[in-house]
């Protein structure tokens, strides 16, 4: 690799004093180092260097994921579990990755599609999740979900997680749903707060087509990765599959998914 994009947090302290350094460490390796989203693509890098915590690198991967260029994850944030490796780690890392030594993990997205009325279509790409929550303080909302067609679970709650395994560490996880492997092909559904028995978190095969609707509320949030979000009413419908797209994630054998499960996830005491 000799063309190197930078992009993070950069209005913090820490991660802006690293890219410089980072930068002056690649120039001096006769690597060309870019740090504008325009140039990324034009000048075809080969790989983005995201600094900060797992929503950094979220952006970062989802927008990298057009243009099919791998991204590397240091650590600047509190759990930074998506992040491939920490602060103390770099220089080794970085020397790693120039040397070839490593490999890209292909990690499944979603794409979002919201049918306003037969009128107007939004178009929105997750990473993690899309999350459905109610907006008003009157109650709960009931979202009823269609797979592929096929009327399946209503879900009366506080909202309604959809989540890839990627995802299923984040929120999903916090709901009470179930950690998998990214390796695993299929889409987690993982009710908030859900007033039924029957209302339980869901796994489904990664082909299916998930249809959300809301039945009873006046209106419901649409989140995207935590980080984007619009407004859906009663007859709109959400419909939600695999992306065509893949991020692309450098891994360096350092870890596996176990591994990083049991020391960002585990208790302490259960050390």
């Amino acid at each position: 690799m000799n063309k190197i994009g930078l992009w993070g947090n950069l209005s913090k302290e820490e991660p802006l004093a690293v890219s410089h350094q980072i930068e002056e460490w690649l120039v001096a390796r006769e690597c060309e180092v870019f740090r504008v989203w325009e140039q990324f693509k034009e000048q075809k890098v080969d790989c983005i260097i995201s600094l900060g915590g797992d929503g950094t690198l979220l952006e970062t991967a989802r927008e990298a994921a057009i243009w099919k260029i791998p991204v590397l994850g240091i650590n600047f944030g509190r759990l930074g579990f998506l992040c491939e490796i920490e602060r103390d780690d770099l220089w080794n890392a970085l020397e790693a990755v120039l040397k070839g030594e490593y490999t890209i993990q292909e990690r499944a997205m979603l794409t979002a599609k919201i049918h306003r009325n037969g009128l107007q279509e939004i178009y929105m790409n997750a990473l993690n999740d899309v999350v459905f929550s109610r907006e008003s303080r009157d109650g709960q909302v009931i979202l009823q979900a269609n797979i592929s067609g096929e009327p399946s679970v209503r879900y009366p709650a506080d909202g309604l997680i959809i989540a890839t395994p990627t995802g299923s560490t984040a929120y999903s996880l916090s709901a009470g749903g179930p950690v998998v492997s990214p390796e695993v092909e299929a889409i987690l559904l993982t009710p908030l707060a859900a007033h039924s028995l029957s209302a339980r978190p869901m796994m489904v095969a990664q082909k299916e087509v998930i249809e959300i609707t809301l039945v009873r509320g006046d209106s419901c949030r649409v989140t995207f990765d935590g980080q984007y979000h619009v407004s859906i009413g009663p007859d709109e419908r959400t419909l939600i599959r695999t992306s065509e797209l893949k991020a692309r994630l450098i891994h360096l054998g350092t870890r596996s998914f176990p591994k990083i499960v049991r020391e960002k996830l585990m208790d302490r005491w259960h050390d």
